[in-house]
């Protein structure tokens, strides 16, 4: 059984924030990232109801761009979803839902990075990114 740790804290080993993102099961009978989307976990949490625990997660949405893997690198590309009045798009859904981790490459553009972004700041700073299917053989199984 492999064991897998989704991170979502406010502050990670007494520095900045850290909250991983996931791949989220939305329809099990498509193949591949066709039934699968991105997260980003923003907290868990849990409440009791008629005696039953259940156990949630808060997220942010990500969008696909496109209907297909990018041509050039094979990935899949993404954004940030947003809603109405360009608010960013959350959601709580139930913590068996979520698949595995994601690991996001940030599409840097042709401009200089400024010399005050930290690595922290990846998920917040860009606006579109690759899902890495080379992050390990799950992801790279289940990222076409």
């Amino acid at each position: 059984m492999r064991t897998e740790h989704i991170r979502s804290c406010p502050s990670w080993r007494g520095g900045h924030s850290r909250n991983d993102c996931v791949f989220v099961n939305t329809d099990s009978s498509l193949p591949g990232m066709q039934g699968l989307e991105v997260m980003r976990v923003h907290a868990f949490f849990s409440f009791q109801y008629w005696g039953e625990v259940y156990p949630c997660v808060v997220v942010r949405w990500f969008d696909k761009i496109g209907d297909a893997a990018d041509e050039d690198t094979g990935m899949w590309v993404v954004h940030p979803g947003v809603g109405a009045n360009n608010t960013a798009e959350y959601a709580i859904i139930h913590i068996d839902a979520i698949y595995c981790a994601a690991h996001l490459i940030p599409m840097y553009g042709m401009e200089f990075l400024p010399l005050e972004l930290n690595f922290y700041h990846s998920y917040d700073a860009f606006c579109t990114y690759y899902i890495n299917k080379l992050a390990d053989h799950h992801a790279f199984e289940i990222a076409f």
